[in-house]
């Protein structure tokens, strides 16, 4: 597993859309953001699959699955649950 770069990032991109515009959160680089100046969320690629490290809950990372459509809305719906 290695940290997503331009290519995979293009690839997922209607969901970087989608949490640019969830307020407090902030993109430091493509792909990689931050909230309250802190590292929050950032993606891995394997393969054709992506993944999200995301602190969700606490100052650990959580890898969540990020491939398919459906896995994407969750990330958002969490996402959004845990910045309120």
């Amino acid at each position: 597993m290695r940290h997503a770069r331009p290519d995979d990032l293009e690839r997922i991109a209607p969901l970087l859309e989608q949490l640019r515009g969830i307020d407090g959160l902030t993109e430091k680089s493509p792909g990689s953001f931050s909230r309250r100046s802190r590292g929050f969320l950032h993606f891995h690629a394997h393969g054709d699959e992506m993944y999200a490290d995301v602190k969700l809950t606490g100052d650990e990372f959580e890898r969540v699955r990020a491939t398919t459509k459906a896995e994407q809305r969750a990330l958002v719906a969490a996402v959004k649950r845990s910045v309120a």
